[in-house]
Parts: C-alpha cells; structure tokens; sequence
C-alpha cells in the first residue's frame, strides 16, 4: 500500500475477496480509507467491490462502515448495491 503504485493499491483493496468470515476488516477498512480521497476508478472501484464482498458476510460492518466514512461516490455506489 505504501509503494503508491496503482496496481500494488488495488491488490491490498481486493486481496480478501474470499476470506469472508476471516476478513480482517481492520486492515481493509484501514487501507480503504487511506484511498478515500484517490480520483482513480481503479481504486474507488476496487474499494468498492472489496466491501461490497465483505458485506456478505458482515452486511451490519460495512454498512455502519459506509455511514460513518466519505466514500468516493463511485466506492459508496459499488459498496451499498446489494444492501
């Protein structure tokens, strides 16, 4: 996350896709808002997909998540898709 390289961002943002239940939300949630305020797609969207992910299994998490922190619009739509 700390290489500021795009690609390298993106794979920290989805690297838990199929964790579920062993998600480290802290991690994710921590590196999601360090790319809160990125105006590349590649991030806002794979921030989204990630939490949209982990909201399947922790739907109450990542909505009070979404709530609370200023998501990109882009990230805020892909997240609450399916909540």
């Amino acid at each position: 996350m700390d290489s500021g390289e795009l690609w390298l961002q993106r794979v920290c943002l989805i690297f838990q896709l199929t964790y579920k239940e062993n998600t480290d939300s802290t991690l994710l949630f921590g590196y999601i808002r360090r790319v809160a305020g990125s105006k590349e797609f590649s991030l806002q969207k794979g921030a989204g997909w990630a939490l949209r992910q982990y909201a399947r299994t922790n739907h109450g998490a990542v909505r009070a998540y979404a709530e609370r922190e200023k998501l990109a619009p882009l990230t805020r739509r892909e997240t609450l898709k399916h909540l």
